[in-house]
């Protein structure tokens, strides 16, 4: 199965704790770093995606296992 990529400016969903939640890719996280309050484990071959949610709830990490395009 190929693995799902996705681009700045991709709008997807995602579940959360309170249902499902919609929002919009900031970038890809190819290395360790901090994003949305919290240490990131990230590698090129294991990235991760920074989204801002439309509810205005913040931003999030995200595996691309736990993303769909919207």
């Amino acid at each position: 199965m190929a693995k799902k990529t996705f681009r700045k400016g991709d709008k997807v969903t995602w579940q959360s704790h309170g249902g499902s939640a919609t929002g919009v890719v900031l970038r890809k996280i190819t290395s360790d770093t901090e994003a949305a309050g919290r240490t990131v484990r990230a590698s090129r071959g294991n990235p991760q995606y920074l989204v801002r949610s439309e509810s205005g709830s913040g931003e999030a990490v995200h595996k691309p296992s736990a993303l769909k395009r919207a």
